[in-house]
């Protein structure tokens, strides 16, 4: 009877999951749909020239241009300049608002010390800080990946913080009763009911990462995505703008999955990540 039991019990939990993988599926292909509407109408309307290539190329000529730039190798050199800056800027930020949301999230007297002073310079506009970064390191290398670390630090910073903040006491109280060490209160409790609100900033960063190379790229370069516009832009190429733009949506999504997958995997217990929740 207890086999019997087990096997209807697995049955049961394997028909769930097949559910749950096949609305998974169907939802992930309709998030599609639009996208594809929308490039398809685009094409139609440019065809039909209801809207002018100077305007609005079709994706069909945006697909030409990508190719010709790929094929001379010019699309890749700048492609992999701009990621080399997000990635240096987004672990230099990324170690740097980590250390200080764990810092202040376990300590009144370091939120006390540190958290006013990060929340001014957070609440100064990007822009103006700008001209202050020329000066103090130039328009080289340094200074684009100040900018991309100096945007990812404030999300990650911030729902690390609030993430520690937010664990529940009576957790942390029975961890304390139980004679829990330390090394296994911060594996077992503070790390899985911080991570969701940590995920949450790096999803963020990454957004903002990319904001912030854009603005740092119109400085005096001759490398990477954001100089590709700025420099079709002069020469009123729509359709390398356009191609530029596209390049960055798909980054986005590629990052976006990307968190999702370590949502996956580091919150594989929590129910609304393991049901494809989010």
């Amino acid at each position: 009877m207890a086999d019997v039991a087990t096997s209807s019990n697995s049955h049961v939990l394997s028909s769930r999951a097949g559910s749950w993988l096949s609305k998974d599926r169907f939802y992930d292909s309709l998030s599609w749909a639009v996208p594809v509407l929308i490039v398809v109408l685009w094409e139609i309307a440019a065809r039909a020239q209801w809207i002018t290539a100077q305007v609005l190329p079709a994706p069909s000529s945006v697909a030409v241009t990508a190719w010709n730039l790929a094929r001379n190798g010019d699309l890749f050199v700048h492609l992999g300049v701009s990621l080399l800056r997000v990635v240096a800027g987004f672990l230099i930020g990324g170690a740097i608002g980590l250390a200080l949301g764990v810092l202040v999230g376990f300590s009144r007297l370091a939120q006390a010390l540190i958290d006013r002073s990060i929340q001014m310079v957070r609440a100064i506009p990007f822009l103006a800080m700008l001209p202050l970064v020329i000066v103090w390191f130039g328009v080289g290398e340094v200074a684009k990946i100040f900018l991309v670390a100096l945007a990812v630090l404030f999300p990650i910073y911030i729902n690390t913080m609030l993430g520690i903040r937010q664990i529940d006491p009576k957790l942390m109280e029975l961890a304390r009763v139980i004679g829990m060490k330390w090394p296994a209160v911060v594996r077992r409790i503070i790390l899985p009911g911080a991570m969701p609100a940590i995920l949450t900033g790096v999803r963020y960063a990454l957004a903002h990462a990319w904001l912030a190379l854009v603005i740092a790229e119109t400085l005096a370069t001759t490398k990477g995505i954001g100089f590709l516009a700025m420099d079709a832009r002069e020469f009123l190429q729509t359709n390398v703008i356009l191609l530029t733009m596209i390049i960055y949506a798909i980054i986005g999504v590629a990052a976006d999955a990307l968190v999702r997958s370590l949502e996956a995997r580091f919150l594989s217990w929590h129910a609304n990540y393991a049901k494809g929740g989010k």
